[in-house]
């Protein structure tokens, strides 16, 4: 049987763990914008977490790079500009291509099958979804959609490159966000589908300088997409 202090501190995380995915969860989506401060009486308000849990959380996400921690000022949503949305892309892009490479030599049946079944999933979602759909219907696109990408890197091999995949797989998603707040339809980026049929093949093919060639090219036309609504100094 756990004991008072034990408890108390099991409470704490696993409330520190709520208010980290709220937070986390509000930024990707656009609710909380680059540059607002977070005040942690304010935030611990909002959620109705205590201050402690909150400023945990604060810390844990300023880790990730979506919360800046500033000396004596306090903790803000991280900024977002263009130049910056062009280092993750040339970043995604080096790093990514890396990983699928490895993966597609490290290639089974079972991988291919669950990168099919993760594609349909996307599919279907992309299909369900209307011009203007709501906020649950698109989360459910980028959960789809993640989940498809990071299958494509799985069987890289490496833990450490999969988890920095997945970071900046995490920061594209504010930029997407945000942009929908002006233009909506960037969700549905026409050819979007097709481009990620056409990868799943490449990868089923087991042709790496294909696959990475339309990884990149993917990216790359999804950063011109958004050059002009994020703007230089977004």
């Amino acid at each position: 049987m756990m004991n008072a202090p034990d408890k108390a501190l099991s409470d704490t995380k696993n409330l520190s763990e709520q208010a980290h995915e709220r937070i986390r969860r509000d930024i990707l989506n656009g609710e909380l914008f680059p540059g607002e401060k977070l005040q942690i009486e304010a935030i611990s308000e909002r959620y109705g977490i205590g201050i402690a849990p909150v400023r945990e959380a604060l810390n844990r996400l300023s880790s990730e790079g979506l919360v800046e921690r500033k000396s004596q000022r306090g903790f803000f949503v991280a900024e977002i500009s263009m130049t910056s949305l062009e280092e993750l892309v040339k970043t995604r892009i080096w790093l990514e291509t890396l990983a699928l490479r490895e993966s597609i030599r490290n290639a089974t049946e079972e991988w291919e099958e669950q990168l099919v079944l993760a594609y349909h999933r996307l599919a279907r979602t992309n299909r369900r979804m209307p011009a203007g759909a709501g906020r649950d219907l698109s989360e459910e696109w980028e959960l789809r959609h993640k989940e498809f990408h990071l299958l494509l890197l799985d069987r890289c091999g490496s833990g450490w490159l999969l988890g920095f995949c997945s970071t900046m797989m995490d920061q594209a998603v504010r930029y997407r966000s945000l942009s929908m707040n002006v233009h909506p339809s960037l969700l549905r980026r026409e050819g979007a589908a097709a481009e990620h049929e056409a990868l799943l093949n490449a990868v089923i093919d087991r042709d790496p300088d294909r696959a990475c060639r339309l990884l990149a090219d993917h990216y790359t036309t999804t950063l011109e997409g958004l050059r002009g609504v994020v703007g230089p100094e977004s």
